[in-house]
């Protein structure tokens, strides 16, 4: 069974950084491509980034590129989310999943930012 555990999250303020990480497992992750999504409150969840299997191949939503950054760790079972110059409108709670989102969703880790 596929586990995926994400940390990272917490309270930052406009402009701030954080980075969120995805432990999997149960799945063959070297050869997975993965995604980072979020769910704001009374919003459906989105796709924010993808990164293929080899990190060779990334997409980010509109509304994130250039300011956050997906990233991955084959030798750790681990996929990444670098999320610079926040907006409060990043508030949501963040969950990876594959590169299309077939598995079942871990927990999620809160994101806030707020002054």
């Amino acid at each position: 069974q596929v586990q995926l555990v994400e940390s990272g999250g917490g309270l930052v303020q406009p402009g701030g950084s954080l980075r969120l990480s995805c432990a999997a497992s149960g799945l063959i992750f070297s050869s997975s491509g993965m995604g980072w999504y979020r769910q704001a409150p009374g919003k459906q969840r989105d796709l924010v980034a993808r990164i293929g299997w080899d990190g060779s191949i990334t997409n980010y939503a509109d509304s994130v590129k250039g300011r956050f950054s997906i990233s991955r760790d084959n030798a750790k079972n681990t996929v990444y989310l670098q999320m610079n110059s926040l907006k409060p409108e990043d508030t949501a709670v963040y969950y990876c999943n594959g590169y299309l989102p077939r598995y079942q969703w871990g927990q999620g880790t809160q994101v806030t930012v707020s002054s």
